[in-house]
Formats: structure tokens, C-alpha cells, sequence
């Protein structure tokens, strides 16, 4: 495992970052410093309503902080006028919960829409994207199907293709396990890592997933109360000694013990 402190080379920095909303009633972020490697996959943990989501909506540029700075691939987003914002946003794929795909859209047609949106490629260009990405990740048709016609594993591989196809160097994950079966749960998990390993890109995973975040994170971000309580590896994340670390470690494992208990009966 990777600290992400410790290596200079940054795709993503979060300096000092405030935020707050309702006037600054309510502070979200106070003072957030996260470094998220080159290439590297960073899961970011932490009970709900923490700073999760706004960290993600930070880094996309879709809010601009009170106080600090939020520079990707050097540059500061806050800078960004809104025509290049949208064209920097390239430069990211993103994943979403429930993999919000167009119910109206074929698996084909959900995945070449963002190639017919943004790009001037040809439909004999924009199929061998599609088809490309979508036998990467191990789906070799029909792709004529809509998304209520597959399973729930493989409307989150649509989803990832529909992500990949335009070759993003930023893969932003909003929680890709929520509210899925332990089976689609594992498929999901060998996708990222399929991901992290041929493709090599900074990677970013919100996520209440602890046995995920243990077994592929390069780098873990524990926020608490808007704030990093932690950053570093999977083995010293698993041995903090931090209140609300040592909470949320714990509450995975009754849940799981519990989880057990209730399948022996």
C-alpha cells in the first residue's frame, strides 16, 4: 500500500479547503488537505453527511470552496470560466450510484451517447469505442438490450463503460457497492480493480465499503466531521486508534457478524 503524503507527484490537491452552505451555518469541509496520487486508486471513507460527497463535487468543479484551493492536473478549478470548466470536465469518467443509465437507450446507445454529445466521431468510430471498452470489461453482446432487460452487474459494467469510453485520466466513483446483492457487490470490486491494473488511472472512491476500500486501495481517506482523520495505507487504517475510525471499523464487523448469524438460523 501506498501514503499518499509521502509522494510528491499529485493528479489531484486539496488545499486547506472550507466549505460551508445556508450562510455558513452549515460548515461542511474545514480545512481539507488530501494529495491523491498519479495512477493511484484512493477510496474516501467516512460516516454519512462528513464531506464525502462535497469532496467529489469539489474536484469536478460543480462547487468552488470558501476558502483554499482545488487543483487537478495543475489546475485550479475555482479559475476555470464556465466554457472551460465543461471542456476540462473531459478529462474525467465518472460512475454513479445506481449507474444512472437511460432507460430508453439500448447498452449500445447508452454507451456511445456521451461519444455522440462531445466528440465529432464518425458512427464507425464511435462503434469500435463501444464495442471496445464494453469486451474489456467482459460484456461481448447483444447490445441491443435496454437496461431493464440485464442484471444489475452488468447495467454497472454499462455504466463503467459509458465512462471509459472517452478515455478519461480522472475515474470518480459515487458509491458503486450502495445497495447491491454480494454477488453484483464482488463483480463490482473486480471491475475497479480490472481498471486499476490495465488502465493505471487516478482513481477516486466514495464509499462506506470497508472490506473493498482494505483489499484495493492504494490510499484511504477517512473524513470526520469535515475534517481528515485519516490518510495512508489499508494496514495502518486498520490499526488506528482514532474514536470515530475505531466506530466505524466495528460497526462493519457486527454487521457482518450479524450477517452470519442470521444465515446459520
Amino acid at each position: 500500500m501506498t501514503n499518499g503524503s509521502n509522494i510528491a507527484d499529485a493528479a489531484i490537491e486539496l488545499r486547506d479547503v472550507h466549505k460551508s452552505f445556508r450562510e455558513g451555518r452549515d460548515q461542511i469541509l474545514r480545512g481539507v488537505n488530501i494529495r491523491f496520487p498519479h495512477g493511484k486508486l484512493t477510496y474516501i471513507l467516512g460516516p454519512s453527511g462528513t464531506g464525502k460527497s462535497v469532496t467529489l463535487k469539489h474536484i469536478l468543479g460543480l462547487l468552488a470552496p470558501d476558502q483554499g484551493q482545488v487543483m487537478v492536473l495543475g489546475q485550479d478549478m475555482s479559475k476555470l470560466n464556465p466554457s472551460s470548466l465543461t471542456k476540462f470536465r473531459e478529462k474525467f469518467g465518472m460512475v454513479f450510484q445506481n449507474s444512472a443509465l437511460f432507460d430508453d437507450m439500448t447498452i449500445f446507445e447508452n454507451v456511445a451517447f456521451p461519444l455522440r454529445e462531445h466528440t465529432d466521431m464518425s458512427e464507425k468510430e464511435i462503434e469500435a469505442a463501444v464495442i471496445g471498452i464494453l469486451k474489456t470489461l467482459g460484456m461481448n453482446g447483444p447490445y441491443d438490450k435496454y437496461p431493464n432487460e440485464i442484471s444489475g452487474g452488468m447495467r454497472k459494467r454499462v455504466g463503467i463503460a459509458r465512462a471509459m469510453v472517452r478515455k478519461p485520466e480522472i475515474l470518480l466513483y459515487d458509491e458503486p457497492t450502495t445497495g447491491l446483492d454480494p454477488y453484483t457487490r464482488v463483480t463490482v470490486d473486480e471491475l475497479i480493480e480490472q481498471l486499476k491494473n490495465e488502465f493505471h488511472l487516478t482513481s477516486v472512491v466514495i464509499s462506506h465499503d470497508i472490506p473493498s476500500a482494505l483489499r484495493l486501495a492504494d490510499q484511504i481517506i477517512f473524513l470526520d466531521q469535515g475534517k481528515v482523520a485519516f490518510e495512508g495505507g489499508a494496514e495502518r487504517f486498520v490499526k488506528s486508534n482514532h474514536p470515530a475510525i475505531r466506530h466505524f471499523l466495528d460497526s462493519d464487523i457486527k454487521t457482518y457478524q450479524y450477517l452470519k448469524m442470521a444465515e446459520q438460523k
